[in-house]
């Protein structure tokens, strides 16, 4: 008995410190699906399923893409939830969005990074995790693995979405 406990302890143990180090991707998920309260609500959602899930992760693959894959489904699931309940898109509060730097005020960053983030909100849940997941610099295979659809599907969709990420910045003046 001591011993079952002490494995689920470690077990326990090893999941904190796994979803510590890798908490951005909770907090950028939830940033990319929801806004306010719903936001928190979401990321603590996240870990809840994290947490479910982790009696059935192999440790063999990677941690962050199975955390990934996870959040995501979790989010996508959050959106399509709130898609129902609200029947509108979400206005972008700009208040809400972490800047890198609080300090350094560049309006031409900040007014692209407006424009990333009202074209990321518009867009449908899956392209919504693509895009998340190119800016983090993944690669093909894991955005792949994260998604579940395959490399030329993963290649096809951002070219798609690069064309009508630079139609969008057209539109809106940018070049």
């Amino acid at each position: 008995m001591d011993s079952i406990a002490s494995t689920h302890a470690t077990d326990a143990d090893a999941f904190a410190a796994l979803l510590d180090r890798h908490r951005g991707i909770v907090f950028k998920v939830a940033g990319t699906y929801a806004r306010g309260a719903d936001r928190d609500d979401l990321a603590q959602e996240i870990a809840a399923q994290l947490w479910r899930a982790w009696p059935r992760y192999d440790a063999s693959r990677s941690f962050s893409t199975w955390m990934y894959r996870i959040a995501l489904n979790v989010g996508i699931s959050f959106l399509r939830g709130e898609g129902q309940r609200r029947r509108h898109a979400v206005p972008l509060d700009d208040a809400l969005h972490d800047v890198a730097d609080d300090n350094a005020h560049d309006p031409v960053r900040d007014d692209g990074l407006r424009l990333l983030h009202g074209f990321i909100a518009a867009l449908a849940p899956l392209d919504r995790a693509l895009l998340l997941l190119y800016l983090e610099e993944r690669g093909t295979r894991e955005m792949a693995d994260v998604l579940g659809i395959s490399d030329s599907n993963v290649t096809t969709r951002l070219s798609r979405l690069r064309q009508r990420l630079r139609e969008h910045a057209a539109n809106q003046g940018h070049h």
